[in-house]
Order: C-alpha cells, then sequence, then structure tokens
C-alpha cells in the first residue's frame, strides 16, 4: 500500500474524528489509520474493503482505493470508519453534511465563495505536479483554467458542441486549447478500461466516465502528471434543473433544499470520475469540491442558487470577476453529450446488432465489450 490515506495528513484526519467536522478543511480524504477505515462525508476519495476480508489478515490486504484490487470490493459508505479488527463490523456513521445557517446578505456571501475558491486553488496549485484542466468552454471548468492558469485541453468529436464552446471560450480569455478529436475506433478501444477502472457497466456510467478517459490519456501522453475538473458546481450552485422546478425528481420544497439533495448525489458519481481520470495514470483535482467551497455554497440563499432566469448565480457571479461575461454566463450540455461520447456509443452498439428496440441496448454492447477482453491479472 503506497499510503495509508489519501487527501490529508493523518492528523488532520484524526482531529476531525475528534472533534465531528466534516469539512475540516481538505479536498477529501479516505484510508487507513490504527486499523479503522475512514473516508470523508461527501467521497471525494474512494475506499473499498473487501466484502469477503478476514480480520485475522494484515489491514492492508482487507482495503484498497481501486475495486479491481480486492476479489469482492464494497465501497465504504462516506462519513464512516469500518472497524477492520473486528469481523463483518458494520460502517459506523462519523459525519454527516453540515446544515449551516443562511447569510442573507449577498455580498458577504459572495465574498466568502470568492475566498474559498481562491484558497481550493492556491492548496491545488503545489510544485509538486504539473496540472492540465479538463476544459468544455463552461463556467465552471473555465473558472478553473483561469485560477490555476493551467494549459486547456477538451475532448470530443469534430462537430460536438463543447469542442466549439471551448474553442470560443478560450478566444475570448486569451488562451491556447489543445483539441483531442476522437474518432469511433477509440471509444470501442477505452470502453473496456474505462467499464473495468470504474467498476460500472452502465450505460450512463461508461458515456460520463469515457470522455474523461480519452481526455486523460491525452494529458498524460503529453507529460502532465494531474487533471483538474470543474466536478461538483452543479451540485453546490444549483446548475440542474431540478432545483428551480422542484419536479418529482427532488423531496424538497425549496431550492435550497433541492441543491442540497443534489450535492448528496456525489458520493456516488465521484468514484466514477475519480476512477476514470486514476486510469489514466493522472491525479484527478477538482478544487470546486474543497471543504471551504462546499461550507460556503452550503451558507448560500436560494436567491444566489438558481430560479427560472439563471441556475449557479453565486459561482458565475464570482466568476465574473475573472472571466469575459460571455463565458461566465455561458450554460453548457452534460459531458456526454455535449462531446457526441452518447451518441456515437449509441451508434456503435446499433452497428453490433444490439438496437434500440432491446432494453438498455447500450449496456448490453458495453458489457460484451467487456467479456470479449481478457482481463488483465491483479498485482
Amino acid at each position: 500500500m503506497s499510503q495509508p490515506v489519501r487527501g490529508a495528513d493523518p492528523d488532520t484526519v484524526y482531529d476531525a474524528l475528534e472533534s465531528g467536522d466534516a469539512l475540516p478543511g481538505t479536498a477529501g480524504f479516505a484510508g487507513e489509520l490504527d486499523g479503522i477505515l475512514v473516508r470523508d462525508v461527501l467521497g471525494r476519495v474512494p475506499l473499498y474493503v473487501d466484502a469477503e476480508r478476514n480480520p485475522a489478515d494484515t489491514a492492508a490486504t482487507q482495503w484498497a482505493f481501486e475495486p479491481t484490487a480486492l476479489e469482492t470490493p464494497e465501497l465504504v459508505p462516506p462519513g464512516t470508519t469500518v472497524d477492520l479488527t473486528t469481523a463483518a463490523a458494520d460502517p459506523e456513521r462519523r459525519w454527516t453534511l453540515p446544515d449551516p445557517p443562511i447569510e442573507a446578505d449577498h455580498d458577504i456571501a459572495l465574498e466568502t465563495l470568492s475566498n474559498a475558491i481562491q484558497t481550493a486553488v492556491d492548496e491545488a496549485r503545489t510544485p509538486a505536479r504539473d496540472v492540465a484542466v479538463a476544459f468544455s468552454g463552461g463556467v465552471d471548468s473555465a473558472l478553473v483554467a483561469e485560477l490555476l492558469d493551467a494549459p486547456l485541453f477538451v475532448v470530443g468529436f469534430p462537430d460536438s458542441h463543447d469542442v466549439e464552446a471551448a474553442r470560443t471560450a478560450a478566444d475570448a480569455m486569451g488562451r491556447e486549447l489543445t483539441v483531442v478529436e476522437l474518432e469511433p475506433e477509440a471509444l470501442e478501444r477505452a470502453v473496456p478500461a474505462v467499464a473495468r477502472a470504474i467498476g460500472r457497466t452502465n450505460a450512463m456510467d461508461v458515456q460520463i466516465a469515457l470522455p474523461l478517459y480519452l481526455v486523460g490519456e491525452h494529458v498524460a501522453a503529453e507529460g502532465f502528471d494531474a487533471l483538474a475538473v470543474g466536478q461538483g458546481a452543479d451540485e453546490l450552485f444549483g446548475g440542474y434543473e431540478k432545483v428551480v422546478h422542484l419536479d418529482h425528481r427532488v423531496e424538497a420544497e425549496t431550492t435550497r433544499g433541492a441543491v442540497r439533495e443534489s450535492i448528496e448525489t456525489l458520493p456516488n458519481q465521484l468514484p466514477r470520475d475519480v476512477h476514470a481520470i486514476e486510469a489514466t495514470g493522472l491525479e484527478p483535482v477538482a478544487p470546486l469540491l474543497h471543504d471551504a467551497v462546499v461550507d460556503a455554497a452550503l451558507r448560500l440563499p436560494d436567491s444566489l442558487l438558481a430560479d427560472e432566469r439563471e441556475r449557479k448565480r453565486a459561482l458565475r457571479l464570482v466568476a465574473a470577476d475573472v472571466l469575459p461575461g460571455e463565458v461566465a454566463t455561458r450554460d453548457k450540455k452534460a459531458v456526454q453529450y455535449g462531446s457526441l461520447v452518447a451518441r456515437e456509443l449509441d451508434r456503435l452498439a446499433r452497428q453490433a446488432g444490439y438496437k434500440r428496440r432491446i432494453d438498455d441496448h447500450v449496456t448490453k454492447y458495453v458489457r460484451s465489450l467487456l467479456e470479449a477482453e481478457p482481463v488483465p491479472p491483479k498485482e
């Protein structure tokens, strides 16, 4: 095991355990401390325990950061600890997502958010790693790119929305852009590696992970150590339609409550994204998911989140201080659609005989590719 804890030094985690502070100033953490597994409240660092582990074995053989390293991997729930010295110990809840008071003063709320994002970026910028940015041209990745002052890479098929949006945004920002143009063969080649890395074969997860993996491959080949992303912005700041309309997809009766529900979906999403990037040999960097940013977002009133006219209002107002107006206000498409990866994977599935009339035809196609490729031996 290369390191017992990722994302934070052990003393910080010990202090968080003692104080119960769910947001102790990190970008997420997970690992093992004295025979106890720990994972932060948002699950920003994936952590797995072997469901058939033997407590008599050494602690290091009972858990891993990647699901492929274990025979029967089971994701440790976010905000919990697991005692490795006790057989079949259930995860113990140690942290819950805070519910801080609303900051009613808009100026204070925005200044707090701006300072939090700067803190997150400052911590992400270290001499030890050379970072590139997965850039879609939207406000999330543009803000990260501008504050990190890191090279920009966009991935997509030649006629995709993301490639065009990234080009126009980079021009407006006065920045150079590397375009990673995809071909169908690249998807077919990458699908088994992605599905294996993320431990999922359903069409949606694979479609989302593929662009991250494919841009990561190119970034790694260019000699970078890490890939920065704008992940978390939609969940934290009200980027989804459902938080405005409060439809059947949410239980909350307010925009702020619906945003909180969105934040609570992050632990299920983040392992997919982290593993897709790590499979290329890069370290994922997500400044907008730093504890300071999460805390500032949780304090935002409805009026700084979203309504019928604008979503992610607080983030856009902060971004407008450093980005051209046309970039700070720009909407974006989900990566699987903006890159046209979903469209092309659907086409490949149909070409392989998995017609749309077949239930979940793309998932079946993904599984066929996975089954056709030999499984590499565990290290």
